[in-house]
């Protein structure tokens, strides 16, 4: 189970670092404007808010990689619900398919960091 949250904690990690260059850098490329529906008009006018938003994509995913570096089982739950409003927010006021794209896989790497037991830490004395 432990190699299974892994592995679903980084893809969520990973989504977002993609967002974050999706949203930063291609928003108004033909490619980002594909991704996201948008016309050219629109994506010239909301560059700015874009950028802001993948800005953000950036930090849920720095705060998931340092939960996988450091091995902090707190800091991927925390980073992995904020993920998780995040996309139920997206999905109820932008897109639903947010919440398939962002809140599932955030939820299906929480359930697996939650059912992976905690090594015990033995303390000398």
């Amino acid at each position: 189970m432990r190699i299974i949250a892994l592995l679903l904690v980084a893809i969520v990690a990973l989504s977002h670092m993609g967002f974050l260059v999706l949203e930063m850098l291609l928003w108004t490329d033909p490619v980002g404007q594909r991704v996201f529906g948008t016309t050219p008009e629109f994506a010239a006018a909301s560059k700015v808010l874009a950028a802001n938003q993948g800005l953000y994509n950036g930090f849920l995913a720095a705060g998931l990689l340092w939960g996988l570096v450091a091995g902090r089982r707190d800091v991927k739950v925390f980073f992995l619900c904020c993920v998780m409003v995040a996309g139920v927010y997206g999905g109820l006021t932008a897109k639903m398919s947010i919440l398939y794209v962002q809140a599932a896989p955030a939820l299906a790497a929480l359930l697996a960091v939650l059912a992976t037991p905690t090594p015990r830490v033995r303390h000398r004395l």
